[in-house]
């Protein structure tokens, strides 16, 4: 947990991602340019691999409780094998941290890929029903207008079926337009642009009493992208586009006390950002644990 004041955030863990998940989204990302770099080992690389998670932020802000992403998901039939048919205890590590499942006022999507909306719903007698049932569900509205005129391959509408549409057919997404200044869809939470991994991707900043976090999305996929920002995701829509969002966002927050929160760094996951001669790097913050809730 990370206190920025007002706010707590918990990062809520789901799965670590397997050692070729590295290899396969950052490709640029070898072991030559990790050596270049060694503040990233241990934590955030192996020998020979990068080491990557799945988790996903709540937020405790005056009493609103916030969840930015809802990860991959239990029993959901995905192309990726290390994405199928989960079982985990995300739930009850939510519940842990002081945020059960009708306890969520807001649920934050910042862009819609598979291992960010799982958790919208889950599978109760084998129909897809809404987890987070007394909240609401924002995502940007360019995300939303992209994906509903795309040409979309079967996994990825297998994904919209259970996953997008159930919430959609509720009525409890709602969709939001994010100017270049941002949006605040919560008090001390904004939404900020953070395209082109996906073309409506935000970006999450939580403005506490004593800091300020910002969320990442995937507009930073692991922190060797602060050491070489050019290096881009093989799933990004616009990888020009990705390189100038990361660029901005690592120069507005080096060597300010911000923290930033890597949607799917591996722990010690949150940290500040500062200048390594022509490059950037992550001073990391652990954070502190939270014994388990009795709620």
């Amino acid at each position: 947990m990370w206190g920025l004041g007002n706010v707590a955030v918990h990062r809520i863990d789901e799965i670590v991602l397997p050692p070729q998940t590295g290899a396969w989204l950052l490709p640029d990302a070898t072991t030559d340019v990790v050596d270049e770099a060694a503040w990233l080992r241990p934590a955030f690389a192996d020998s020979d691999a990068l080491r990557l998670a799945s988790h996903t932020f709540a937020l405790d802000a005056d009493g609103v409780r916030v969840l930015i992403d809802t990860g991959i998901g239990n029993d959901k039939s995905r192309a990726n094998p290390a994405w199928n048919g989960l079982d985990t205890d995300y739930l009850q590590c939510l519940t842990d941290a002081g945020s059960p499942p009708d306890s969520v006022d807001l649920v934050v999507t910042t862009h819609l890929h598979t291992d960010h909306v799982g958790w919208n719903t889950h599978l109760i007698d084998g129909s897809w029903k809404l987890t987070f049932p007394l909240a609401r569900y924002i995502t940007s509205r360019a995300e939303w207008d992209y994906w509903a005129c795309a040409a979309m391959d079967e996994a990825r509408r297998q994904m919209f079926r259970d996953s997008v549409r159930p919430v959609r057919d509720s009525g409890q997404y709602d969709l939001v337009d994010v100017p270049e200044e941002g949006r605040e869809v919560a008090p001390g939470i904004r939404l900020v642009p953070a395209l082109g991994h996906a073309p409506g991707q935000v970006a999450v900043e939580v403005h506490g009493t004593d800091r300020m976090a910002v969320i990442t999305g995937d507009s930073i996929h692991h922190p060797v992208q602060l050491s070489h920002p050019h290096i881009t995701s093989c799933v990004d829509t616009d990888a020009q586009q990705a390189v100038l969002t990361r660029i901005r966002l690592l120069e507005r927050l080096a060597g300010t006390d911000s923290l930033l929160l890597g949607s799917h760094f591996a722990a010690p996951t949150g940290g500040t950002v500062h200048t390594d001669g022509t490059r950037y790097r992550l001073r990391p913050e652990p954070g502190t644990s939270v014994a388990p809730s009795e709620s």
